[in-house]
């Protein structure tokens, strides 16, 4: 099974680009965030006449998750548990949710599309938010996986955090004064290793950004983020045998600010049987 995550950035705008990758590339699922669309705005018909069923979660114009898959989708969730909600200027705990998860499962597969949020500025209320929206995701990932240890649970999509400083090509992010970058966002991503899961990627794919942003030559400069990734559980890391980040997706007329990050698993039997294939949970 060929699993991708692609922030997006507008899939009206970026339709035919992204189901003619998701063809070329032989995808099964495909996550996909800033979607930037309600259900009934979203361009169906690409999708399904090149064999995709999608689900999704859509409020409006912003944000916005979705899931493409070729293959029987069960169990689909909007938002995780205890996802907290937001709205400028207000506190409290019924703050309106948006559109950041969207959970299904694929082929005894549990995904998740996630679409983390900015922080805007380290004094931003926004941040503060953030960092309480990756809290509560650690905390359920935690509980999915105590009560099924041998889950093959993954976490895919826009993390909006930089975990190392080698993922960090941008001159505008400055230690000490940029989200994205900053100890406790990067302790957020780090707890996600404690609650029993590793990026499936970065084992395979060392080095690669997967963000360039649209101003200041950022792009042609190779200045971006690594910023999209995927981690998964013991379950499904084991059958991870191979992995890309499609750098070339930033080329073109009209592309995301993100490309497509893509993993491939062995079937369960193969897993199981395969002493050779690369280590990534260590």
């Amino acid at each position: 099974m060929r699993i991708a995550t692609w922030n997006v950035n507008s899939i009206r705008t970026r339709v035919s680009r992204v189901v003619d990758w998701a063809v070329r590339e032989d995808v099964d699922v495909l996550a996909m965030q800033e979607i930037k669309c309600k259900p009934e705005q979203f361009p169906y018909a690409p999708f399904e006449e090149a064999g995709y069923e999608v689900v999704l979660h859509g409020l409006n114009q912003w944000n916005g998750v979705a899931i493409a898959s070729r293959l029987p989708i069960a169990d689909v969730e909007i938002g995780f548990p205890d996802m907290p909600g937001f709205l400028k200027d207000h506190d409290g705990p019924d703050l309106p949710k948006e559109a950041r998860a969207i959970g299904a499962t694929i082929e005894g597969v549990r995904l998740w599309s996630l679409y983390v949020p900015n922080g805007r500025a380290l004094a931003d209320p926004h941040y503060t938010y953030k960092l309480d929206w990756l809290a509560a995701l650690s905390a359920d990932t935690r509980a999915w996986l105590a009560a099924d240890p041998d889950l093959p649970l993954a976490l895919m999509g826009d993390w909006n955090v930089a975990p190392l400083d080698s993922d960090v090509g941008d001159p505008s992010l400055v230690p000490g004064l940029s989200t994205h970058i900053s100890p406790p966002e990067r302790a957020a991503f780090a707890d996600f290793e404690a609650a029993g899961l590793t990026d499936v990627v970065r084992p395979l794919v060392p080095e690669g950004y997967t963000y360039w942003d649209y101003k200041q030559l950022r792009f042609p400069r190779n200045e971006g983020l690594r910023i999209d990734f995927i981690l998964g559980s013991r379950a499904f890391a084991d059958r991870v045998e191979a992995a890309s980040i499609h750098r070339n997706e930033r080329k073109g007329d009209a592309p995301s600010d993100h490309v497509p990050v893509l993993v491939q698993l062995a079937d369960p039997a193969a897993a199981e049987d395969d002493d050779d294939r690369p280590m990534i949970f260590g």
